[in-house]
């Protein structure tokens, strides 16, 4: 009878410290902010947002869906050239700016056109993170941030 339980313990143990990951395999800890949405003039509108990674673990961000649009798709920026992407990484202990004039999402198709002082709500689905729902306020066409982007 000891040696099962002396077995059990030792495989216990070493599961749990396998979980300790000194080697930075924490989960990834995101938040969203300073999110904005212009306000669209088209059939097509762009959102920004910064998702930060407080976490050990990278993360990526893999698709977005919102009931303003048909299709939410994850636009990278090279050297002014705007093209979609599959995925866009969030650093460990690092940050993903989505602004205007770089990497951003494109909402497509729109079902209707928010309004300044609205919110369009969000679902942000990643690779190894639980989806995030943020509600992004439309902001006036040609808004700025003053920080944040």
């Amino acid at each position: 009878m000891r040696r099962p339980a002396a077995a059990a313990l030792v495989v216990a143990g070493a599961l749990a410290l396998a979980g300790c990951g000194g080697s930075g395999s924490g989960p990834a800890e995101l938040s969203v902010g300073s999110a904005y949405m212009p306000q669209p003039v088209s059939d097509m509108a762009a959102g920004f947002l910064t998702i930060t990674n407080d976490g050990d673990s990278a993360d990526r961000l893999t698709s977005v869906s919102s009931d303003v649009a048909d299709q939410v798709t994850v636009h990278e920026t090279v050297d002014g050239a705007m093209q979609e992407v599959e995925a866009l990484d969030i650093p460990a202990h690092g940050s993903l700016v989505l602004e205007s004039g770089g990497n951003h999402l494109m909402f497509e198709r729109l079902k209707r056109k928010p309004k300044q002082g609205q919110k369009v709500s969000v679902e942000l689905r990643f690779a190894e993170s639980d989806p995030v729902t943020v509600e992004i306020p439309v902001k006036p066409a040609t808004y700025t941030p003053k920080t944040g982007h």
